[in-house]
């Protein structure tokens, strides 16, 4: 693994936090998205640190019965962030009876699973777009993630900042510890709560294995396990770049 120290790098990304957000006035605010899971949780208590309380939302999206409700519920009570709660359960069903009556296309599996994310993002925006003052949606996703498209794009992989995008999973864990976040905020099994699998059994590889490669390309990592995250990293560069455009000659 490559080297990590979590204090240095946590208090730089605090500093680069609030300087960020204080180019757009001292009363600008942070939107984020709350799941109970690591990213959001460290993301939020990350802000917390550079901003403030008061000059951060956190919004909790239901679809439908949300397994991590309590755990998000736990993660803005710690920080004591202001939040609410948005269901988006009767749009997403409404989207989907819309889809279904639609003739050319079929609602499937994944269609379903990536509409989520893109309504929670979509919700987002309309939440910063509400504030009265400038508000940015902060993106929570991590290097390890990114480096494997496991993300959804214009969903959670949209946002405005991107706080953790250069830590692995390993060092975003780190981070959370040094923040003091509840363990088991930091160390629940990662899934993305929609799919009802962890992200590890959707991967086909540990974060830990994820890791290790992205920190050293000659680590001793199964052939398979190799192939299967470059496969995945080549195709799925797509959502890490800037939209392609043509430039007239």
């Amino acid at each position: 693994m490559r080297e990590f120290d979590v204090e240095k790098q946590t208090k730089q990304l605090i500093e680069y936090t609030r300087e960020w957000f204080n180019r757009f006035g001292n009363d600008s605010k942070a939107v984020i998205g709350i799941s109970g899971g690591k990213d959001s949780s460290v993301t939020a208590a990350v802000l917390k640190e550079a901003l403030g309380a008061d000059r951060i939302l956190g919004i909790i999206m239901p679809n439908g019965k949300m397994t991590d409700l309590e755990d998000a519920k736990l993660l803005v009570e710690h920080l004591g962030i202001p939040n609410e709660i948005i269901p988006i359960t009767d749009y997403y069903n409404a989207a989907v009876e819309t889809f279904e009556n639609a003739q050319t296309l079929n609602v499937t599996a994944d269609l379903r699973i990536n509409l989520a994310p893109r309504l929670r993002m979509a919700t987002l925006y309309a939440v910063a777009q509400g504030q009265g003052v400038t508000s940015f949606v902060v993106n929570t996703c991590n290097a390890s993630e990114d480096y494997v498209g496991y993300s959804t794009k214009f969903g959670d992989a949209a946002g405005d900042v991107s706080l953790l995008q250069d830590f692995t999973v390993t060092e975003v864990l780190q981070i959370g510890e040094y923040l003091g976040l509840p363990e088991k905020l930091v160390h629940k099994i990662p899934s993305d709560g929609l799919s009802g699998m962890s992200d590890e059994d959707k991967l086909g590889f540990t974060y830990a294995q994820l890791d290790e490669y992205i920190s050293d390309e000659n680590a001793n990592i199964p052939a398979d396990i190799r192939e299967s995250i470059e496969r995945k990293h080549v195709a799925n560069l797509h959502k890490l770049q800037l939209m392609p455009a043509y430039k007239r000659h």
